[in-house]
């Protein structure tokens, strides 16, 4: 038997994984299974199924949560593969390939491992992304979004998933509880998927941010990811044997004006860690970001008081304690080679 040599319905009998147990019109038709057999083989009570529009389930009963997901992708996916592919064996068996197709929405954040979302075989409907350009209708479990560009995706349990802030703001948009909306964007900093300032562009750029209570949601999760970095910050601080800081303090010159909170200091050392938690809006500058033009003058005036300011983001925080350990400890010990600072007042942050 040669290496195109069309294939007999029954090979398919050893298929086990649910790529495999769901395949498309064309895919059924390479391995040799023409329209009357297919057509036999989903009779009412036969034991294959239309799943969705030419994409079919090698199985009666329900699909699972695992099968419909692959099922979507393939309704949604731009056909890509030979007209006759390689021979399919148990050791190499056919694999799908899904192009210009990503989930998104609860399907792609329960992927991700998310707990707060429903289990995948209770979801109502499964969100793929595709080109805008697409002629594509969304129909049975399948909704169809359409993207000007679609995410780079990750590959989560052999599924293109779009990335976890995408896939937020794809479910945000269309969540009208705002506690449902809060518990997903506290799972996704307090679970380590993402930080809030990508959460942000996200929401920004799909334009959710008018919604009072997705901007609710929002504030909590700007001040979930504060807490979180500021207990980091604390246990790089003991951790790694840095020297006590005082922390969240106000500085002040004496009888002058307020000079900014800073979320550690070193009075003797005058070095300071401040927590950059922007979230900036996408596409903005920093220099036209006036947050950002916000923490420049303050630095710029501190240093210009002698004092070393140290920037430090929550996801440096999260990815390279040990590095930024490092950087403040560097700071510490240069500050007897500069010449002393002026002095300020250390007050309890208001």
């Amino acid at each position: 038997m040669t290496h195109n040599t069309p294939l007999s319905p029954r090979p398919l009998r050893h298929l086990s994984d649910a790529h495999r147990r769901v395949l498309t019109t064309a895919q059924l038709r390479a391995h040799g299974v023409t329209p009357a057999e297919l057509s036999e083989q989903c009779r009412a009570d036969g034991p294959w199924q239309e799943l969705l529009p030419n994409v079919f389930l090698l199985h009666p009963g329900p699909a699972t949560g695992e099968e419909r997901l692959h099922g979507a992708l393939l309704y949604a996916a731009r056909a890509a593969e030979p007209a006759v592919p390689t021979q399919p064996t148990a050791d190499s068996p056919h694999r799908p390939f899904y192009t210009e197709a990503v989930l998104t929405g609860l399907a792609a954040l329960t992927v991700h491992g998310f707990s707060c979302t429903p289990p995948l075989p209770s979801l109502d409907h499964v969100d793929v992304l595709v080109p805008r350009l697409r002629r594509l209708r969304s129909t049975g479990y399948v909704r169809i979004l359409r993207s000007p560009s679609l995410p780079a995706p990750q590959a989560v349990s052999g599924l293109p998933v779009a990335p976890v802030p995408r896939a937020l703001a794809d479910a945000v948009a269309e969540l009208t509880d705002a506690q449902a909306v809060r518990r997903l964007l506290t799972e996704a900093v307090r679970g380590g998927h993402c930080e809030p300032a990508a959460v942000v562009r996200e929401l920004t750029l799909a334009k959710l941010l008018s919604r009072p209570h997705v901007v609710d949601a929002v504030d909590a999760l700007v001040a979930e990811g504060r807490s979180i970095a500021e207990d980091r910050l604390y246990r790089m601080v003991r951790e790694y044997g840095l020297p006590d800081p005082v922390w969240n303090v106000d500085l002040r010159l004496p009888g002058g004006p307020y000079l900014g909170g800073l979320d550690a200091y070193w009075p003797e050392q005058a070095v300071a860690v401040e927590l950059d938690t922007r979230a900036p809006r996408q596409g903005r500058q920093q220099d036209d970001d006036p947050v950002w033009s916000e923490y420049a003058r303050k630095r710029e005036h501190l240093e210009r008081l002698g004092i070393t300011v140290v920037h430090i983001t929550p996801r440096k925080l999260r990815e390279s304690l040990e590095q930024q350990a490092a950087v403040v400890r560097t700071a510490l010990m240069a500050s007897g080679d500069r010449d002393p600072a002026a002095y300020v007042l250390v007050l309890p942050r208001q």
